[in-house]
């Protein structure tokens, strides 16, 4: 099949836009608009595969390539192997990002191997009914409207329609903005740079924007594009918040300009920013747009998910996330049959804990039919070994039941019954927790701090080796 991924141009928003506008789906990131002025950050790139518009980009801004959900008419299971081809010439198989719930479904009957698929929180869009933004009628946004009054009591202010020779003055606010905000300091960064693409070709992405005045001052502005003939999407909302109520306002003002063909309007995501959500809830969405990521799996990543299944009661989403954000094989431990069954499995997982670099053994299993042969024994026995070798400060683990604590007392974990929190989406405890209490293995003859934390924060530090275990895992490994 005889395609090429090209950059992206202004030239092609015609084309583009003729395959988003018409896919019914409400995700920011479909937008022109955002294609074009992150498509630096995100080395994207398009191709149409017959008669899909396939979108290429770097996941996350790392060297892992994903492609959006392709889209044009029909089932787009027939291009799955040529996105796959695609992916293993750089070494890595085929991830598909922004899937729908019907794009899930595509993939999982398309015979194009198995996948896991996650959903994470802080990358769903926020989508809201613009009436209820324009009137902010009854009484659950009471709050809203009595910013928005206070704002109008306070200060003599005038609305403007955005404009690009305004971008000095956007500027000059957003640095403001930024200074009060702490966090996601690379997104942010980003931002600034597709802000100024965006006011240098304001006209040509058919951005729309609002901005309000005090005196001379700007004190908030706004802008977006439209994804489709009903939805529309803001890209950026930026207030001084010494104006009381300035972010409440340009909010209500720019919803009441909005041409009223649009009755959708979609947020964008909130990072997982606390304060960011927060804002974003208070204004009651109509619905969350969620994003599926799919990962085509290995044969060893199958094995593990099919062994977890057996021994655990989580469901199959837990496990995808956890094989999707957190899984190396290089920090697997296992046993298999002579057929390559795996008959047992341990990770560690790299974290920072006020006790230095910690190792997490997590997901202990074996299978039932092997249970009592000395799997886990060994594995244990194995991992402990490696823990030291690797220099680790201590090792932590969670016993899902009291009965295993003397088995685990026997490779040196003291039962601390210190509680454990996870600084992470990802639940790595037992599901309850009031049962999340650590046993303890200082390593190199370590102590245990003499004054010991009230609970033990454990912060998930994978990053650092993921991107060199996508190149030992290499294509042969693959499905």
């Amino acid at each position: 099949m005889n395609h090429e991924f090209r950059d992206i141009s202004l030239a092609d928003r015609a084309t583009i836009e003729s395959y988003t506008r018409r896919a019914g789906i409400r995700n920011c990131d479909l937008a022109f608009a955002n294609i074009f002025c992150w498509r630096e950050v995100y080395r994207s790139q398009i191709a149409v595969i017959d008669g899909f518009l396939v979108i290429r980009f770097r996941l996350d801004g790392s060297q892992r390539t994903a492609y959006m959900q392709p889209l044009g008419d029909g089932d787009f299971g027939a291009v799955i192997p040529a996105l796959r081809d695609d992916a293993r010439q750089f070494g890595q198989r085929l991830r598909i990002a922004g899937l729908t719930e019907e794009g899930v479904a595509v993939l999982r009957r398309c015979g194009c191997g198995d996948f896991a698929f996650c959903s994470r929180r802080a990358a769903e869009d926020y989508i809201y009914r613009t009436d209820d933004l324009r009137t902010l009628s009854g009484r659950r946004y009471q709050p809203k409207r009595n910013h928005i009054n206070r704002f109008t009591q306070l200060y003599d202010y005038r609305y403007e329609e955005l404009a690009p020779h305004m971008l000095a003055e956007c500027m000059r606010l957003e640095a403001l903005w930024r200074r009060v905000h702490t966090g996601a300091d690379k997104e942010l960064n980003a931002e600034q740079r597709a802000m100024q693409e965006a006011f240098d070709n304001f006209d040509a992405l058919g951005l729309r924007g609002g901005c309000i005045y005090v005196g001379g001052r700007m004190v908030a502005f706004t802008y977006g594009s439209a994804i489709d003939e009903e939805t529309f999407c803001i890209h950026i909302e930026k207030a001084d918040t010494a104006y009381e109520g300035a972010f409440a306002m340009i909010n209500k003002l720019f919803a009441e300009n909005l041409p009223r063909q649009y009755r959708w309007l979609n947020r964008e995501e909130d990072l997982g920013i606390p304060g960011l959500r927060q804002s974003k809830l208070s204004y009651h969405p109509a619905a969350m747009q969620r994003k599926f990521t799919a990962q085509l799996l290995h044969h060893d990543e199958t094995e593990c998910k099919e062994l977890w299944m057996e021994c655990f009661d989580d469901d199959e989403e837990f496990v995808d996330a956890f094989l999707t954000e957190y899984y190396a094989r290089h920090r697997m431990l296992s046993l298999a049959d002579t057929d390559g069954r795996m008959l047992a499995m341990l990770h560690i997982v790299p974290m920072r804990s006020r006790l230095g670099r910690t190792a997490y053994i997590f997901g202990v299993a074996t299978a039932a039919d092997r249970r009592g042969c000395g799997m886990a024994t060994e594995l244990m026995r194995r991992a402990v070994v490696r823990i030291e070798d690797e220099g680790y400060d201590a090792a932590i683990l969670i016993p899902s039941d009291d009965g295993l604590k003397n088995f685990y007392s026997r490779f040196g974990f003291e039962d601390t019954a210190m509680p454990v929190a996870f600084d992470s989406d990802f639940d790595f405890g037992t599901g309850t927790p009031e049962n999340d209490l650590a046993m303890i293995r200082m390593t190199h003859g370590r102590t245990m701090p003499d004054s010991e934390p009230e609970s033990l924060v454990c912060t998930v530090d994978t990053a650092s080796d993921r991107e060199a275990a996508e190149q030992a895992a290499g294509v042969a490994a693959e499905v």
